[in-house]
């Protein structure tokens, strides 16, 4: 796939059979691995990797730029994204809202 300049990765938890990936939780332990906590003590997730709610389905949401600034996460990301056969669409628009799961959890 070739990424396009300023869009974004969603990642779905469905294999490319239809099958919901397990475990379930995979969005949070990607998105806890790029996170930082803040000065306020609180989780906050990075712009570039973060959990968010794509058309009312919860989604890893990559932003291509990950690439250029870290392609070590990012190719992590990519293999085990192939390694799982998990669905993954470019988005260069839409909706997307934050999850906010975890209590103290924030984007930024």
């Amino acid at each position: 796939m070739e990424l396009k300049a300023g869009c974004k990765l969603v990642i779905r938890s469905v294999n490319e059979d239809g099958r919901k990936f397990r475990p379930s939780d995979w969005i949070e332990r990607i998105s806890t691995t790029m996170a930082t906590f803040g000065k306020d003590n609180r989780l906050h997730y990075s712009n570039d990797v973060r959990p968010s709610m794509v058309e009312g389905e919860k989604c890893l949401v990559v932003e291509n730029s990950l690439k250029e600034t870290n392609s070590t996460a990012f190719e992590y990301i990519m293999a085990f994204v192939n390694a799982n056969r998990l669905q993954m669409n470019q988005v260069c628009e839409t909706k997307i809202v934050e999850v906010d799961e975890h209590p103290g959890a924030k984007t930024g």
